[in-house]
């Protein structure tokens, strides 16, 4: 493939967050005066390796940040949610950040959350 040293920066991008990689995007943009455009043209030619990764991604961990103001209503979703008991969910949601579902599809990650903040919760999907 290629040398030493080019093969050990994809493995350090590989490595990389979507933030991560959005930061080194900037910090190339800046030092280079280049245009994140004109990279993603050449980005399919030479194999998309960002994009490749992104599709990757099929199981998600459902993270609770915190009650909010409604922590009735992010109690009774949590409930609804993991099947746990009234006391079960409230102390899960007094120890916020805490785990709701581990290991769930996108589709189900993204329908969790819609209810969490419907609720007025916050959550985060990892």
């Amino acid at each position: 493939m290629a040398n030493e040293k080019i093969t050990q920066i994809l493995e350090d991008v590989k490595a990389m967050t979507v933030l991560e990689l959005n930061e080194l995007v900037k910090a190339i943009e800046e030092e280079f005066g280049v245009s994140a455009a004109a990279v993603a043209v050449a980005a399919p030619a030479a194999g998309g390796a960002a994009g490749g990764q992104e599709e990757e991604k099929s199981e998600y961990t459902v993270i609770l940040k915190s009650a909010g103001a409604s922590k009735i209503k992010v109690i009774k979703a949590v409930q609804a949610i993991t099947g746990l008991g009234l006391k079960d969910s409230k102390d899960l949601v007094d120890g916020a950040p805490k785990t709701l579902k581990e290991n769930v599809e996108k589709a189900e990650a993204d329908e969790i959350a819609n209810k969490i903040k419907e609720a007025g919760g916050e959550v985060e999907l990892k």
